[in-house]
């Protein structure tokens, strides 16, 4: 008999990170929604010199949600206020010729204004939203208490549906609203879980070039969950169609991250 690996087992040895480390950051509560889509509507939005991922013969495209907290520069502390904040991401999955795996972010969706305008600047595509997180508890500003570390617990989470609304700012903003229900005794552990969550770096465009930003951490703390409710307008917005419910549904309390030093794609690079 064959028995079933763990995700520990599964997960791949992310590379060392290129110094000097200029983020870290704590990514808590988060909610991975995604869908098949074809290769060639992915490979639409890939930058130069990279390609689209593919896992069981299609592309995949994501909306994830989560809680950035103690966001800081470099192995300093978290900035008050502006490194805490909601995020609501769109993304696609890519892949080097040299075999480096990464994802390309069509939209990401933040509630602290100079953050967007500070990473749109380096041309990253946020959009500054009102994001809330559910469940809110009273007095936190619509903010839910942390529950990193707290899951196996027996916590809130998992007891009722949490996940993310969204309201772009602008008559015409874009809206979105999921939450999911975390099934904490199961554990996801599968092939597809594990490659999209599996992460360690983020293909993107910067002065008509294209970047490399890698990021390390160790292997998220991964369960599979149950759609309870979703309404989304963020993936088509960004130009992906798709229709039904979601394909993989994940939830995680969360884990810390550390981003490195960038490289350029291509000669010179």
């Amino acid at each position: 008999m064959t028995r079933n690996l763990s995700a520990a087992e599964l997960w791949p040895l992310p590379a060392a990170l290129p110094q000097p480390v200029f983020s870290d950051q704590r990514w808590l509560d988060a909610v991975f929604l995604h869908w098949r889509i074809p290769e060639e509507v992915a490979a639409g939005f890939m930058p130069d010199g990279v390609q689209p991922d593919v896992f069981d013969g299609s592309s995949w495209v994501g909306l994830i949600g989560f809680r950035m907290e103690q966001a800081g520069l470099g192995r300093g502390p978290g900035i008050p206020y502006l490194g805490s904040f909601n995020e609501v991401n769109v993304r696609l999955y890519s892949r080097e010729p040299d075999g480096t795996r990464g994802v390309v972010f069509l939209t990401l969706d933040a509630n602290r204004l100079p953050v967007v305008l500070a990473t749109r600047a380096a041309g990253i595509p946020y959009v500054w939203s009102l994001i809330r997180h559910w469940p809110p508890f009273p007095g936190n500003g619509g903010q839910v208490q942390g529950t990193t570390g707290e899951a196996a617990g027996g916590n809130r989470a998992g007891d009722f549906p949490l996940g993310y609304s969204v309201h772009r700012f602008g008559g015409s903003g874009a809206r979105s609203d999921f939450t999911v229900i975390p099934r904490l005794r199961t554990a996801a552990s599968d092939p597809l879980s594990i490659f999209l969550t599996a992460r360690f770096g983020m293909h993107g465009r910067f002065h008509g070039r294209t970047i490399y930003v890698p990021n390390t951490h160790h292997e998220w703390p991964l369960f599979e969950a149950d759609v309870h409710q979703i309404s989304d307008e963020l993936v088509g917005a960004a130009g992906i169609p798709v229709s039904g419910p979601p394909e993989s549904v994940l939830y995680s309390p969360g884990v810390r991250t550390r981003f490195g030093r960038p490289r350029l794609l291509g000669k010179g690079g």
